[in-house]
């Protein structure tokens, strides 16, 4: 289903819309569903962005990424601290001393920026908390950008520690109602702990709402939910990467930024012209081919 903005005029974004939904038909791209606005507004959809929750894997980040921002504001957790400061009740009894003082040096903000080295992509066994607590890094004080999973599920549980709360219902009241994501589908680790690196499943028009929040500096409907300053700091290139930057789970892009999860999962935010455009998809392969696409229908080069 494709549908136009209303009132919307026979002009060259028309066109070139119209050129992309084309593009994805005649490819055959597995696109869910995808919407583009700008100030606020829809201009364009296409497919299935409401009715569906679909995984969204590593866009998952952002919103631990918020919810950071939101205990950040209140008091109850800091980006400076140690991963120690917040999980060492949960650190194994069997924990060596080098190991502990391993954690200590770990702060949240080098996890959050994805520049510790020596994780891999994601944790294993029955028990994920102490592997990814004591897992060997050779060289924590050496910054280097290395993705992983890890990183954001400590952090996911740093902050149900500081809060007091699962981060799901944490966020359901400074979030997810604000945003009306009612009742998201989210995983959890073994534990029972909010694994926050993926396993979220929400709308092409969800996801949209969160980038829209970023856009407004931190606003939604009148009530602030992000202070303007940590809109600010998620959203800069934190650490040096080859695909352009990383700030706080969150990926710069261009003259923007993006939200993105694996398979061509992605809400990108140009703030210079008010603009977003989220899409999920089921690109297993070339998924930058559909960005490319995108990119050229919105006039970003």
């Amino acid at each position: 289903m494709l549908t136009l903005g209303k009132g919307a005029q026979y002009d060259e974004m028309e066109e070139r819309f119209h050129k992309l939904i084309t593009t994805i038909e005649e490819n055959h791209w597995p696109v869910y569903g995808l919407e583009i606005r700008k100030n606020g507004e829809l201009l364009h959809s296409y497919g299935d962005t409401k009715d569906t929750r679909y995984p969204i894997y590593s866009a998952t980040k952002s919103f631990v990424s918020t919810a950071a921002g939101i205990a950040v504001n209140e008091g109850k957790f800091s980006v400076k601290e140690s991963i120690y400061d917040y999980l060492k009740s949960e650190v194994p009894v069997y924990a060596t001393e080098a190991q502990k003082e391993t954690l200590k040096k770990l702060t949240i903000e080098r996890l959050m920026t994805m520049s510790v080295k020596g994780y891999p992509f994601r944790p294993e066994g029955d028990d994920w908390l102490s592997y990814s607590l004591l897992y060997p890094l050779e060289d924590v004080e050496t910054p280097e950008f290395n993705y992983s999973n890890i990183p954001a599920y400590l952090v996911g549980v740093a902050l149900e520690k500081a809060t007091g709360e699962h981060l799901a219902d944490y966020l359901a009241p400074r979030l997810f109602d604000s945003l009306g994501i009612k009742n998201p589908v989210y995983g959890n680790c073994p534990a029972g702990h909010f694994y926050g690196a993926s396993q979220m499943e929400i709308t092409v028009e969800e996801l949209g709402r969160l980038g829209q929040l970023y856009l407004n500096d931190g606003m939604w409907n009148g009530a602030r939910i992000l202070t303007e300053g940590w809109v600010k700091e998620a959203t800069s290139v934190k650490t040096a990467c080859r695909e352009g930057g990383y700030g706080y789970f969150i990926w710069k892009y261009k003259d923007g930024f993006r939200i993105t999860g694996k398979w061509g999962k992605r809400c990108f935010v140009f703030p210079d012209t008010g603009s977003i455009v989220t899409y999920l998809s089921d690109m297993q392969n070339n998924s930058e081919d559909l960005t490319e696409a995108v990119m050229e229908c919105i006039g970003v080069k």
